[in-house]
């Protein structure tokens, strides 16, 4: 596990997206799972930047979905897939065969989650896997008590999560469940990468990285992981001890 901390969130989130550049530029054919959220804002920002510059060319990648709101659809302004398409996918006029996401308004939520583990073995497994954090230490939407052996699944919301996911959302949503990959599929994935920023971080940044390894905390599983990166503001990483 390698820590990085920068002074300010658009340094950090410019590192990320140099990281990303730099692992597509040595395999353009990678599988890489990104995230929804305030954190990778500014690494999505970067990565198109990048693109029409001419610095990466994403035409060979596959990506998938970290994660989505059960019983949302992808035209819904606050769900997962409408992030990612909105700041990644449609600036940079991705490929819809390249890229995979989880319906989460299918009968089937358990084939959904079969079929999404299938399509990464089918690719050899994810060379990298970007996620941010919860407040609660959740890693995409695996809350706290998450098997840290499971592949992808959907289970009950924590009410933290669904509090703060209200900002995504015109009006007051009811959010009850989530589908996502496992952290299983973190642990297995070539590179893993944390991005945390801001203060209100800082307290489950400490928890996870230097507390007990717990399914309690999902996030602290990247202690045991080798190819971990964890990329901080300085606000996050304020209360890390030296």
């Amino acid at each position: 596990m390698k820590l990085h901390t920068y002074p300010d969130y658009n340094t950090m989130s410019k590192a990320v997206a140099d990281l990303v550049v730099t692992l597509i530029n040595q395999k353009p054919d990678s599988l890489i799972c990104f995230p929804s959220g305030d954190s990778p804002t500014g690494m999505f920002s970067y990565l198109v930047q990048y693109a029409n510059n001419g610095q990466v060319d994403f035409s060979q990648t596959n990506f998938v979905g970290l994660d989505e709101w059960v019983g949302l659809d992808r035209t819904n302004d606050g769900s997962c897939t409408y992030f990612l398409e909105k700041h990644f996918f449609t600036p940079l006029n991705i490929s819809p065969g390249k890229v995979k996401f989880f319906n989460a308004v299918a009968d089937d939520l358990d084939a959904e989650c079969q079929a999404m583990n299938k399509h990464i073995d089918n690719h050899g497994g994810l060379d990298m896997m970007v996620v941010g954090v919860g407040l609660n230490g959740h890693i995409g939407l695996n809350e706290p008590g998450a098997d840290f052996h499971s592949y992808a699944h959907h289970s009950p919301l924590a009410a933290i999560t669904v509090e703060v996911a209200q900002k995504y959302f015109t009006t007051d949503t009811v959010l009850t469940e989530g589908i996502t990959l496992g952290l299983r599929h973190l642990a297995e994935a070539a590179v893993q990468v944390l991005i945390a920023s801001g203060s209100k971080k800082a307290p489950i940044i400490a928890e996870a990285l230097q507390g007990c390894v717990t399914n309690d905390v999902p996030a602290s599983i990247f202690k045991t992981l080798q190819n971990a990166q964890i990329f901080m503001d300085d606000a996050a990483a304020a209360q890390l001890e030296a």
